[in-house]
Protein backbone atom coordinates (compact mmCIF):
# COMPACT_ATOMS: atom_id res chain seq x y z
CA UNK A 1 0.00 0.00 0.00
CA UNK A 2 2.27 2.36 0.94
CA UNK A 3 4.46 2.55 -2.57
CA UNK A 4 1.52 2.75 -4.23
CA UNK A 5 -0.10 5.33 -2.29
CA UNK A 6 3.52 7.62 -2.81
CA UNK A 7 3.24 6.99 -6.78
CA UNK A 8 -0.58 8.12 -7.12
CA UNK A 9 0.09 11.22 -4.39
CA UNK A 10 3.44 12.04 -6.88
CA UNK A 11 1.48 11.44 -10.03
CA UNK A 12 -1.57 13.57 -8.78
CA UNK A 13 0.69 16.59 -7.75
CA UNK A 14 2.69 16.48 -11.28
CA UNK A 15 -0.58 16.56 -12.72
CA UNK A 16 -1.42 20.03 -10.26
CA UNK A 17 1.65 21.60 -11.01
CA UNK A 18 1.12 23.80 -13.68
CA UNK A 19 -2.34 24.81 -12.28
CA UNK A 20 -0.71 25.53 -8.63
CA UNK A 21 1.61 27.52 -9.86
CA UNK A 22 -0.90 29.80 -11.88
CA UNK A 23 -2.96 29.38 -8.58
CA UNK A 24 -0.26 30.66 -6.00
CA UNK A 25 0.08 33.72 -8.36
CA UNK A 26 -3.45 35.04 -8.67
CA UNK A 27 -3.99 34.31 -4.80
CA UNK A 28 -0.50 36.45 -4.22
CA UNK A 29 -2.20 39.32 -6.12
CA UNK A 30 -5.23 38.81 -4.82
CA UNK A 31 -4.36 38.53 -0.94
CA UNK A 32 -1.51 41.58 -1.81
CA UNK A 33 -3.50 43.89 0.67
CA UNK A 34 -3.76 41.45 3.63
CA UNK A 35 0.10 40.48 4.03
CA UNK A 36 2.35 42.88 5.31
CA UNK A 37 4.75 43.19 2.46
CA UNK A 38 2.47 43.23 -0.03
CA UNK A 39 0.82 45.83 1.72
CA UNK A 40 4.11 47.97 1.61
CA UNK A 41 4.33 47.63 -2.05
CA UNK A 42 0.49 47.95 -2.59
CA UNK A 43 0.02 50.31 -5.35
CA UNK A 44 -2.04 53.78 -2.97
CA UNK A 45 -4.41 53.75 -5.69
CA UNK A 46 -6.08 51.21 -4.64
CA UNK A 47 -7.93 52.64 -2.25
CA UNK A 48 -10.41 54.00 -4.92
CA UNK A 49 -12.13 50.58 -5.56
CA UNK A 50 -13.38 49.99 -1.88
CA UNK A 51 -17.08 51.34 -3.23
CA UNK A 52 -17.06 48.67 -5.94
CA UNK A 53 -15.88 45.72 -3.42
CA UNK A 54 -18.11 46.85 -0.90
CA UNK A 55 -21.30 46.22 -2.55
CA UNK A 56 -20.02 42.09 -2.52
CA UNK A 57 -22.53 39.69 -0.67
CA UNK A 58 -21.77 37.24 1.36
CA UNK A 59 -22.37 33.49 0.29
CA UNK A 60 -24.88 30.87 1.34
CA UNK A 61 -23.20 27.73 0.51
CA UNK A 62 -25.08 24.21 0.63
CA UNK A 63 -23.05 22.02 2.93
CA UNK A 64 -23.73 18.78 2.30
CA UNK A 65 -27.50 19.65 1.95
CA UNK A 66 -27.16 22.01 4.86
CA UNK A 67 -27.54 25.74 4.42
CA UNK A 68 -24.93 27.49 5.80
CA UNK A 69 -23.61 31.86 5.47
CA UNK A 70 -19.98 32.68 4.57
CA UNK A 71 -18.34 35.66 4.94
CA UNK A 72 -15.17 36.27 2.51
CA UNK A 73 -12.44 38.45 3.10
CA UNK A 74 -12.92 39.93 -0.47
CA UNK A 75 -16.04 41.97 1.18
CA UNK A 76 -13.65 44.13 3.64
CA UNK A 77 -10.81 45.24 0.91
CA UNK A 78 -8.00 47.10 3.24
CA UNK A 79 -9.39 50.35 2.65
CA UNK A 80 -12.92 49.69 4.22
CA UNK A 81 -11.20 47.83 6.96
CA UNK A 82 -8.70 50.44 7.51
CA UNK A 83 -12.32 52.97 7.63
CA UNK A 84 -13.93 51.01 9.70
CA UNK A 85 -11.86 50.96 12.44
CA UNK A 86 -10.39 54.32 11.83
CA UNK A 87 -11.74 55.67 15.72
CA UNK A 88 -10.93 52.47 17.42
CA UNK A 89 -7.79 51.20 19.52
CA UNK A 90 -7.48 46.94 19.72
CA UNK A 91 -6.51 46.00 22.97
CA UNK A 92 -4.91 42.94 22.36
CA UNK A 93 -4.73 41.35 26.20
CA UNK A 94 -2.32 38.39 26.48
CA UNK A 95 0.47 37.37 24.14
CA UNK A 96 0.21 33.89 23.57
CA UNK A 97 -0.24 32.04 20.30
CA UNK A 98 -3.64 33.86 19.92
CA UNK A 99 -2.44 37.18 20.65
CA UNK A 100 0.80 36.46 18.61
CA UNK A 101 -1.07 35.97 15.72
CA UNK A 102 -4.01 38.30 15.73
CA UNK A 103 -2.25 41.06 17.06
CA UNK A 104 1.07 41.00 14.52
CA UNK A 105 -1.91 40.63 11.62
CA UNK A 106 -4.28 43.44 12.39
CA UNK A 107 -1.21 45.91 12.63
CA UNK A 108 0.50 44.16 9.55
CA UNK A 109 -3.59 45.38 8.16
CA UNK A 110 -2.83 48.49 9.32
CA UNK A 111 -5.08 48.45 12.44
CA UNK A 112 -4.55 51.26 15.39
CA UNK A 113 -3.13 47.56 18.00
CA UNK A 114 -1.77 47.77 21.61
CA UNK A 115 -1.07 44.80 23.93
CA UNK A 116 -1.34 44.57 27.39
CA UNK A 117 0.56 41.96 29.27
CA UNK A 118 2.37 41.33 32.49
CA UNK A 119 4.98 44.15 33.04
CA UNK A 120 8.51 42.21 32.57
CA UNK A 121 6.80 38.62 32.29
CA UNK A 122 7.95 36.63 29.39
CA UNK A 123 5.15 37.80 27.10
CA UNK A 124 6.24 41.11 27.70
CA UNK A 125 9.87 40.41 26.38
CA UNK A 126 8.20 38.19 23.43
CA UNK A 127 6.26 41.52 22.39
CA UNK A 128 9.64 43.59 22.50
CA UNK A 129 11.34 40.84 20.22
CA UNK A 130 8.28 41.28 17.48
CA UNK A 131 8.12 45.59 17.62
CA UNK A 132 6.02 46.27 19.99
CA UNK A 133 7.19 49.46 22.02
CA UNK A 134 6.71 49.43 25.53
CA UNK A 135 4.60 52.83 26.73
CA UNK A 136 3.58 52.95 23.14
CA UNK A 137 1.73 50.15 21.76
CA UNK A 138 2.62 47.82 24.89
CA UNK A 139 1.04 47.97 28.77
CA UNK A 140 0.52 46.85 31.83
CA UNK A 141 -3.32 44.96 31.03
CA UNK A 142 -4.81 47.50 32.83
CA UNK A 143 -3.61 50.26 31.14
CA UNK A 144 -3.86 48.94 27.63
CA UNK A 145 -7.65 48.03 28.07
CA UNK A 146 -8.07 51.64 29.44
CA UNK A 147 -6.65 53.17 25.87
CA UNK A 148 -8.99 50.30 24.17
CA UNK A 149 -12.23 50.65 22.50
CA UNK A 150 -11.93 46.47 21.64
CA UNK A 151 -11.27 44.73 24.52
CA UNK A 152 -9.41 41.47 22.93
CA UNK A 153 -9.28 38.69 25.58
CA UNK A 154 -7.00 36.50 24.60
CA UNK A 155 -5.54 35.31 27.66
CA UNK A 156 -5.63 31.65 28.25
CA UNK A 157 -9.20 30.33 30.19
CA UNK A 158 -8.06 29.37 33.41
CA UNK A 159 -5.82 33.45 33.54
CA UNK A 160 -9.36 34.56 31.81
CA UNK A 161 -11.22 33.02 35.27
CA UNK A 162 -8.34 34.56 37.61
CA UNK A 163 -7.86 37.90 36.30
CA UNK A 164 -11.57 38.70 35.42
CA UNK A 165 -12.32 40.40 39.41
CA UNK A 166 -9.88 43.17 38.35
CA UNK A 167 -11.21 43.39 33.94
CA UNK A 168 -14.23 43.67 34.00
CA UNK A 169 -14.82 47.12 35.98
CA UNK A 170 -12.91 48.33 32.83
CA UNK A 171 -15.33 46.90 30.13
CA UNK A 172 -16.72 50.14 30.10
CA UNK A 173 -19.47 50.99 27.93
CA UNK A 174 -18.77 51.70 24.58
CA UNK A 175 -16.24 49.14 24.24
CA UNK A 176 -16.69 45.94 22.43
CA UNK A 177 -15.17 42.79 24.64
CA UNK A 178 -13.85 40.04 21.87
CA UNK A 179 -12.99 36.59 22.53
CA UNK A 180 -11.64 33.96 20.37
CA UNK A 181 -13.24 30.85 22.38
CA UNK A 182 -16.33 30.55 24.00
CA UNK A 183 -15.22 28.77 27.13
CA UNK A 184 -14.77 31.41 29.64
CA UNK A 185 -18.72 32.99 28.68
CA UNK A 186 -20.50 29.54 28.14
CA UNK A 187 -19.40 28.02 31.45
CA UNK A 188 -19.47 31.15 33.71
CA UNK A 189 -20.86 29.26 36.62
CA UNK A 190 -17.42 27.67 36.98
CA UNK A 191 -15.11 30.74 35.55
CA UNK A 192 -17.19 33.75 36.81
CA UNK A 193 -16.68 35.53 33.74
CA UNK A 194 -20.05 37.26 33.30
CA UNK A 195 -19.70 40.13 30.63
CA UNK A 196 -21.27 43.42 31.40
CA UNK A 197 -24.27 44.15 30.08
CA UNK A 198 -23.78 47.35 28.19
CA UNK A 199 -21.49 46.47 25.35
CA UNK A 200 -21.17 44.35 22.72
CA UNK A 201 -19.67 40.78 23.61
CA UNK A 202 -18.31 39.03 20.27
CA UNK A 203 -16.28 35.90 18.90
CA UNK A 204 -13.43 35.26 16.23
CA UNK A 205 -12.41 31.69 16.27
CA UNK A 206 -9.77 30.83 14.26
CA UNK A 207 -9.61 27.16 13.50
CA UNK A 208 -6.04 26.55 13.76
CA UNK A 209 -2.76 27.74 16.36
CA UNK A 210 -1.85 31.24 16.27
CA UNK A 211 1.25 30.66 14.71
CA UNK A 212 -0.71 28.94 12.10
CA UNK A 213 -3.11 31.93 11.87
CA UNK A 214 0.01 34.78 11.29
CA UNK A 215 1.85 31.73 8.90
CA UNK A 216 -1.24 31.47 6.57
CA UNK A 217 -1.40 35.22 6.52
CA UNK A 218 1.82 36.11 5.86
CA UNK A 219 1.07 33.34 3.19
CA UNK A 220 -1.80 35.57 1.66
CA UNK A 221 -4.36 32.84 2.33
CA UNK A 222 -5.92 33.10 5.62
CA UNK A 223 -7.06 31.37 8.12
CA UNK A 224 -10.38 30.00 7.98
CA UNK A 225 -12.62 31.15 11.26
CA UNK A 226 -16.12 31.02 13.32
CA UNK A 227 -17.86 34.31 14.74
CA UNK A 228 -20.65 34.47 16.90
CA UNK A 229 -22.27 37.11 18.96
CA UNK A 230 -22.66 36.89 22.50
CA UNK A 231 -24.56 40.31 23.78
CA UNK A 232 -25.74 43.04 20.51
CA UNK A 233 -26.47 46.50 22.21
CA UNK A 234 -25.21 48.42 19.16
CA UNK A 235 -27.19 46.41 16.96
CA UNK A 236 -23.78 45.99 14.88
CA UNK A 237 -21.77 43.64 16.85
CA UNK A 238 -22.36 40.55 14.00
CA UNK A 239 -20.87 43.37 11.53
CA UNK A 240 -18.00 44.28 13.79
CA UNK A 241 -16.98 40.46 14.19
CA UNK A 242 -16.33 39.86 10.82
CA UNK A 243 -14.84 42.34 9.81
CA UNK A 244 -12.24 41.93 13.15
CA UNK A 245 -12.10 38.33 11.90
CA UNK A 246 -10.86 39.81 8.55
CA UNK A 247 -8.54 42.25 10.52
CA UNK A 248 -6.82 39.77 12.12
CA UNK A 249 -6.06 37.26 9.30
CA UNK A 250 -9.01 35.19 8.64
CA UNK A 251 -9.75 34.17 4.76
CA UNK A 252 -13.15 33.27 5.13
CA UNK A 253 -15.91 32.92 8.27
CA UNK A 254 -18.58 30.89 9.29
CA UNK A 255 -21.52 31.59 11.38
CA UNK A 256 -21.39 29.85 14.80
CA UNK A 257 -23.05 30.44 18.67
CA UNK A 258 -20.54 30.77 21.80
CA UNK A 259 -22.04 27.34 22.70
CA UNK A 260 -21.51 25.32 19.78
CA UNK A 261 -17.75 26.87 19.02
CA UNK A 262 -16.68 25.81 22.69
CA UNK A 263 -18.62 22.57 22.95
CA UNK A 264 -17.21 21.49 19.20
CA UNK A 265 -13.68 23.04 20.29
CA UNK A 266 -13.23 20.74 23.31
CA UNK A 267 -14.64 18.04 21.71
CA UNK A 268 -12.51 18.06 18.61
CA UNK A 269 -9.73 18.89 20.61
CA UNK A 270 -9.82 15.73 22.77
CA UNK A 271 -11.04 13.95 20.13
CA UNK A 272 -9.41 13.24 16.59
CA UNK A 273 -7.67 16.33 16.40
CA UNK A 274 -5.28 15.58 19.67
CA UNK A 275 -6.53 12.65 22.03
CA UNK A 276 -8.11 10.37 19.93
CA UNK A 277 -4.91 10.62 17.45
CA UNK A 278 -2.49 9.44 19.99
CA UNK A 279 -4.00 6.81 21.25
CA UNK A 280 -4.81 5.21 18.38
CA UNK A 281 -1.11 5.79 17.36
CA UNK A 282 -0.12 4.55 20.19
CA UNK A 283 -2.51 1.49 20.71
CA UNK A 284 -1.57 0.20 16.89
CA UNK A 285 2.21 0.80 17.68
CA UNK A 286 2.13 -1.18 20.56
CA UNK A 287 0.73 -4.01 18.70
CA UNK A 288 2.92 -4.21 16.22
CA UNK A 289 5.97 -4.21 18.25
CA UNK A 290 4.33 -6.86 20.49
CA UNK A 291 4.05 -9.31 17.52
CA UNK A 292 7.78 -8.46 16.83
CA UNK A 293 7.92 -5.52 14.26
CA UNK A 294 11.04 -3.35 14.24
CA UNK A 295 10.56 -0.03 15.70
CA UNK A 296 11.16 1.77 12.39
CA UNK A 297 8.79 -0.74 10.38
CA UNK A 298 5.98 0.04 13.25
CA UNK A 299 6.33 3.87 13.26
CA UNK A 300 6.51 3.78 9.53
CA UNK A 301 3.17 2.04 9.54
CA UNK A 302 1.25 3.92 11.93
CA UNK A 303 3.04 7.36 12.03
CA UNK A 304 5.22 8.09 9.04
CA UNK A 305 2.64 7.06 6.15
CA UNK A 306 -0.59 8.64 7.60
CA UNK A 307 0.88 12.26 7.88
CA UNK A 308 3.26 12.16 4.85
CA UNK A 309 1.32 9.94 2.18
CA UNK A 310 -2.67 9.54 2.98
CA UNK A 311 -3.42 12.20 5.47
CA UNK A 312 -2.24 14.98 3.26
CA UNK A 313 -4.95 13.49 -0.20
CA UNK A 314 -7.92 13.28 2.61
CA UNK A 315 -6.84 16.99 3.10
CA UNK A 316 -6.94 17.40 -0.52
CA UNK A 317 -9.33 15.74 -1.73
CA UNK A 318 -11.22 13.69 0.61
CA UNK A 319 -11.40 10.21 2.07
CA UNK A 320 -12.54 8.60 -1.28
CA UNK A 321 -9.83 9.86 -3.01
CA UNK A 322 -7.74 8.61 -0.78
CA UNK A 323 -9.07 4.94 -0.83
CA UNK A 324 -8.73 5.24 -4.35
CA UNK A 325 -5.06 6.25 -4.20
CA UNK A 326 -4.28 2.97 -2.37
CA UNK A 327 -4.44 -0.58 -3.57
CA UNK A 328 -7.46 -3.20 -3.94
CA UNK A 329 -6.31 -5.44 -0.77
CA UNK A 330 -5.86 -1.94 1.52
CA UNK A 331 -9.50 -0.27 -0.11
CA UNK A 332 -11.21 -3.88 1.08
CA UNK A 333 -9.89 -4.10 4.51
CA UNK A 334 -10.26 -0.50 5.03
CA UNK A 335 -13.82 -0.30 4.13
CA UNK A 336 -14.37 -3.54 6.48
CA UNK A 337 -13.24 -2.48 9.37
CA UNK A 338 -13.75 1.38 9.07
CA UNK A 339 -17.40 -0.53 10.32
CA UNK A 340 -15.46 -1.83 13.09
CA UNK A 341 -13.52 1.06 14.42
CA UNK A 342 -16.72 3.71 14.10
CA UNK A 343 -19.11 1.44 16.12
CA UNK A 344 -16.55 0.63 18.72
CA UNK A 345 -15.81 4.34 19.06
CA UNK A 346 -18.92 5.86 18.74
CA UNK A 347 -19.55 5.12 22.57
CA UNK A 348 -16.39 6.95 23.29
CA UNK A 349 -17.14 9.71 21.42
CA UNK A 350 -20.39 10.58 23.26
CA UNK A 351 -19.11 9.89 26.37
CA UNK A 352 -16.84 12.79 25.68
CA UNK A 353 -19.43 15.06 24.34
CA UNK A 354 -21.27 14.81 27.23
CA UNK A 355 -18.21 15.32 29.43
CA UNK A 356 -17.93 18.50 27.48
CA UNK A 357 -21.53 19.38 27.48
CA UNK A 358 -22.34 19.12 31.39
CA UNK A 359 -18.80 21.33 32.28
CA UNK A 360 -16.49 18.11 33.47
CA UNK A 361 -13.95 19.26 30.97
CA UNK A 362 -13.53 22.01 31.86
CA UNK A 363 -13.51 21.66 35.74
CA UNK A 364 -10.56 19.26 34.98
CA UNK A 365 -9.18 22.17 32.52
CA UNK A 366 -9.86 25.56 35.13
CA UNK A 367 -8.31 22.88 38.10
CA UNK A 368 -5.14 21.70 36.33
CA UNK A 369 -4.11 24.85 34.38
CA UNK A 370 -5.15 27.18 37.72
CA UNK A 371 -1.92 25.38 39.55
CA UNK A 372 0.77 27.52 40.24
CA UNK A 373 2.78 24.13 39.49
CA UNK A 374 1.14 24.23 35.81
CA UNK A 375 3.90 24.49 33.92
CA UNK A 376 6.50 21.91 35.74
CA UNK A 377 2.83 19.43 35.55
CA UNK A 378 2.69 19.76 31.88
CA UNK A 379 6.07 19.90 31.09
CA UNK A 380 5.88 16.36 32.99
CA UNK A 381 3.21 14.82 31.21
CA UNK A 382 4.85 16.38 27.71
CA UNK A 383 8.21 14.15 28.40
CA UNK A 384 6.64 10.88 29.26
CA UNK A 385 5.07 11.48 25.57
CA UNK A 386 8.37 12.84 24.00
CA UNK A 387 9.86 9.51 25.44
CA UNK A 388 7.64 7.17 24.51
CA UNK A 389 9.03 4.48 21.89
CA UNK A 390 7.06 5.31 19.19
CA UNK A 391 8.28 8.90 19.17
CA UNK A 392 11.82 8.42 19.66
CA UNK A 393 11.94 6.02 16.97
CA UNK A 394 9.84 9.32 15.04
CA UNK A 395 12.51 11.11 15.46
CA UNK A 396 14.89 8.87 13.38
CA UNK A 397 12.70 8.20 11.22
CA UNK A 398 12.05 11.86 9.95
CA UNK A 399 15.86 12.55 10.26
CA UNK A 400 15.89 10.25 7.37
CA UNK A 401 13.46 12.13 5.01
CA UNK A 402 15.12 13.75 1.95
CA UNK A 403 14.17 17.30 2.82
CA UNK A 404 15.93 16.96 6.14
CA UNK A 405 19.24 15.93 4.43
CA UNK A 406 21.73 18.99 4.76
Amino acid sequence: MSSFAFRAAARAASRRAPRSAAQVSSRTAQAASYSMLARTAAPKSAAPRTAVMATRGVKTLDFAGTKEVVYERSDWPLAKLQEYFKNDTLAMIGYGSQGHGQGLNARDNGMNVVVGVREGGESWKQAIEDGWVPGKTLFPIEEAINRGTIIMNLLSDAAQSQTWPQIKPLITKGKTLYFSHGFSVVYKEDTKVIPPEDVDVILVAPKGSGRTVRTLFKEGRGINSSIAVWQDVTGKAKEKAVALGVAVGSGYLYETTFQKEVYSDLYGERGVLMGAIQGLFLAQYQVLRKNGHTPSEAFNETVEEATQSLYPLIGQYGMDYMYNACSTTARRGALDWAKEFEKINVPVFERLYESVKDGSETRRSLEFNGRSTYREDLAKELKEIDEQEIWRAGKVVRSLRPDMQS
